[in-house]
């Protein structure tokens, strides 16, 4: 009997990974995302619909992190205390990645100055073609150099093996979307549209 139960188990998970594989070249599952009572730190548990952010009483406090970013300058999470953040996994080899980015560029070029900051994690790559990345497509907000994924780690139970995925932080810091799907333009913009007239943490 428990043998059974762990097999079953063991396939959903696969299933549940499998599915994330997919949604990261077309589109992304509308079954909800990790959720509970505001006070716990996040744990992931699926997806968020593209375009749509968690309810501010569902949402999970977003972990710290810290590393290196491309120009082997450091970065520490603390910095992005009291700003809605973009947390955007990439890699120079994914050609979803390719077609997204310029469309992050272009809202973060917008809504810089609205208290809206963009950070790339850039995972399973070589500092030299990830810097020729970001360089060609002309994307001017950081990232970070991760080719171990310890960002994705700190987000327990997030599926760092899926890019492009992103993270939405709301202003008190707590994760508002995971999208493991490539973004639009019109999503991003209507997710953090709707943060912003969110009020600042108390």
């Amino acid at each position: 009997m428990s043998l059974d139960l762990t097999r079953r188990h063991t396939l959903r998970l696969f299933g549940a990974v499998a599915l994330g594989g997919l949604v990261g070249c077309s589109s992304s599952p509308d079954d909800g995302a990790a959720t509970g009572d505001g006070s716990g730190e996040f744990d992931f548990t699926a997806s968020t619909p593209l375009g749509q952010v968690i309810p501010e009483a569902g949402r999970l406090s977003a972990p710290a992190f810290s590393g290196e970013l491309l120009d082997e300058s450091a970065f520490d999470s603390t910095s992005l205390a009291g700003q809605i953040a973009v947390v955007n996994f990439w890699g120079s080899w994914c050609a979803p990645c390719r077609l997204e980015m310029p469309d992050f560029q272009a809202v973060y070029s917008d809504m810089k100055d609205e208290g809206v900051q963009f950070l790339g994690v850039d995972v399973k790559d070589q500092r030299q073609l990830a810097q020729g990345f970001v360089d060609e497509i002309d994307v001017t907000y950081p990232s970070m150099f991760d080719p171990q994924g310890r960002v994705a780690m700190a987000f327990r139970g997030f599926p760092a093996n899926v890019v492009p995925t992103t993270i939405l932080i709301d202003r008190s810091g707590r994760v508002a979307a995971v999208y493991v799907a490539a973004v639009t333009n019109d999503e991003l913009r209507a997710a953090l549209d709707q943060l912003l007239t969110e009020g600042a943490p108390r």
